[in-house]
């Protein structure tokens, strides 16, 4: 099937390239000329270095048990015997992308916050849907569709691989966080693709919630955040992983 790439987000993933590189090469070059300060000096200051790298490297992968744990111990496996009817739906959006091997769902409640994530741990994909979300998936499914096909979206452009082996470029600031949001409109392109009837829908969903998202005007909502896009919303908008909401609905319509 056919979708469109956000136009930034190759450019970003080549940038992230450049500066891993660059930075893997500095690292290199730095821990050789200290080979020339003396035996002793040299062989202290890898060490640091080696800790450090590993402490950060125990830190994400404990945070990342943590998760896993939670999710399979708690969270309940949409599949062919449970909720069998939006599993075959899901397995049918993982054949559309072409994705050799299906993540394994799995429905987690957490405190009634609306939201979906894709996970990668110890080789093997997995999504992950909250509760609130779901469970809209009898009266307004297609909304629950855009919301896992853009999870498998990350899954399809690989983009939990691509940010493992370009992590060193995360020194750069803002590039991650301009990186993760090119990806976000991508999958909301993929999610489009898929469930083209209520992809805006999906996205007022998370701006307003389960109970009145249905009431909000789209349009009016988009332009209001325009009028309110000051330098301080756009500074902001910096740092974080995720596009404004208007600014991915935007970016929706400009694809139609």
């Amino acid at each position: 099937m056919e979708f469109r790439i956000h136009k930034k987000e190759n450019v970003y993933f080549a940038i992230k390239l450049i500066f891993t590189v660059l930075v893997v090469w500095g690292v290199v070059a730095g821990l050789s000329d200290l080979g020339k300060l003396g035996a002793a000096m040299a062989a202290s200051t890898v060490g640091v270095v080696i800790f450090y790298a590993l402490f950060i490297w125990a830190f994400v992968v404990f945070q990342k048990i943590i998760l896993m744990g939670h999710l399979k111990g708690n969270g309940v496996e949409i599949s062919g015997s449970q909720f069998p009817e939006m599993h075959a739906k899901y397995r049918a959006m993982g054949e559309a992308l072409g994705l050799k091997k299906l993540p394994r769902l799995f429905l987690v409640q957490h405190g009634g916050m609306l939201n979906a994530f894709a996970i990668r741990f110890s080789g093997k994909n997995y999504v992950a849907v909250y509760s609130e979300v779901f469970s809209l998936f009898e009266e307004d499914e297609d909304v629950v569709r855009f919301v896992l096909a853009h999870e498998l979206g990350h899954v399809k452009r690989a983009h939990l691989v691509k940010r493992f082996w370009t992590f060193p470029s995360a020194v750069i600031p803002f590039l991650e966080a301009a990186y993760s949001r090119a990806c976000e409109y991508t999958c909301d392109n993929i999610g489009d693709a898929l469930a083209p009837g209520k992809s805006v829908a999906a996205l007022v969903l998370l701006a307003a919630g389960r109970d009145v998202y249905k009431r909000v005007n789209p349009e009016s909502y988009v332009r209001n955040a325009e009028e309110n896009n000051t330098a301080v919303v756009k500074f902001a908008g910096l740092f974080m992983s995720h596009p404004y909401l208007p600014r991915r609905i935007k970016n929706l319509k400009a694809g139609k």
